[in-house]
């Protein structure tokens, strides 16, 4: 009986990280596409980050997926693997939100709204909430530090989120100069922030790391 009940939690797990790679790979598609025909940088970066999280997401499922078969103490190369594309991957953004910001500034460019950073950030909001209070539940569970640890991850883009709603409403509603170049910088810090975990963690390839975002 409370093996089953392991079982039915571990893949109610795994239906959350599959739940995850699907958002965001609609968030990041419809994010990438708004930020570039409105021309909001903060829009454009959130959705590539979103992209990267669907490179995470797939070394967490398969993690999950490995538990499910036999107990984990340890990531594989693929998951190894994953978490070093990732964090290249955080870097080049971040690197590339510096850049575009700077001539954002430097050629006084704004967008010509930023409504749709709102309905994507509140809908963000809102899906990253649920994500992480039910990874929480579940990895708190299990005893599962790696699910907890993917919920502390998830918990991260909810505060990308309301940086991003925050630059988002700011211009939207007193066109602020140059807030949305400053909403972006936010979510490069973030990026690098999650980039330079994701490295310390493939060297780790234990699964009881006690950072952020393991």
């Amino acid at each position: 009986m409370e093996n089953d009940r392991f079982e039915k939690r571990l893949h109610y797990a795994y239906i959350l990280s599959m739940i995850t790679i699907g958002y965001n790979l609609v968030e990041g598609g419809v994010s990438t596409f708004f930020g570039a025909s409105d021309e909001t940088l903060a829009l454009f970066g959130f959705g590539l980050d979103s992209f990267v999280e669907v490179l995470s997401g797939v070394g967490i499922a398969h993690m999950i997926y490995r538990m499910k078969r036999n107990p984990v103490t340890e990531r594989d190369g693929f998951e190894v693997t994953a978490l070093k594309i990732t964090g290249t991957a955080l870097y080049i953004l971040a690197a590339g939100l510096v850049v575009g910001a700077v001539l954002a500034v430097i050629n006084k460019s704004e967008p010509e709204t930023t409504l749709a950073g709102i309905i994507v950030a509140v809908l963000s909001i809102l899906t990253m909430y649920f994500l992480y209070r039910e990874k929480i539940k579940v990895g708190e569970e299990l005893e599962s530090q790696p699910i907890i640890s993917d919920a502390k991850c998830t918990k991260t883009c909810f505060y990308l989120s309301f940086i991003l709603l925050a630059s988002s409403l700011l211009y939207e509603l007193w066109q602020i100069p140059y807030v949305d170049a400053l909403g972006s910088l936010g979510i490069a810090w973030y990026a690098w922030k999650e980039g330079k975990e994701a490295f310390e963690n493939a060297k780790s390839k234990s699964l009881s790391c006690s950072s952020d975002c393991c």
